[in-house]
């Protein structure tokens, strides 16, 4: 006897809010969740076929996404010194561990923090293994100084 569709949904959204857990940006919970009211509209007959639930599932995870994100990032990741600023600056002033060797003269290297590896760029070299300060961020790449 195949489980029932209702059953699948809600597995996979209990997966997904646990694999948030493991994965850093506040971004799984939603499909999560959407997968969840798919269970619950699919449970009420609301959406009986295939089509109709990926159509909810989509559209529910996308609204929670865009809608509630900001909001419930703020519960992990948590406020910034400067209240005014952007998400971003959670980053200014951290310590980052480097992965990659930074060559120096503002050319690329990598670091690690909160878990995930950023490309990085900083005036004075730094060793594989260092310790280095977050500056500022550009795009997606950190501007660091050593730690001394």
């Amino acid at each position: 006897m195949p489980p029932d569709s209702e059953i699948l949904w809600l597995v996979a959204g209990v997966v997904l809010i646990l694999a948030e857990f493991f994965a850093p940006g506040v971004i799984i919970v939603f499909f999560g969740i959407g997968a969840i009211i798919t269970s619950v509209t699919t449970r009420f007959g609301l959406t009986t076929g295939l089509g109709s639930q990926a159509a909810t599932f989509a559209v529910s995870s996308v609204v929670l996404l865009f809608g509630l994100r900001r909001y419930v990032k703020k519960w992990f990741v948590g406020h910034s010194a400067n209240s005014g600023g952007s998400v971003d600056d959670d980053f200014t002033g951290r310590e980052a561990r480097v992965i990659n060797a930074l060559p120096g003269r503002g050319q690329d290297g990598l670091v690690e923090i909160k878990g995930a590896n950023w490309k990085a760029r900083c005036e004075a070299p730094v060793a594989a293994g260092e310790t280095v300060i977050i500056e500022r961020r550009e795009g997606l790449t950190f501007h660091v100084r050593p730690r001394h």
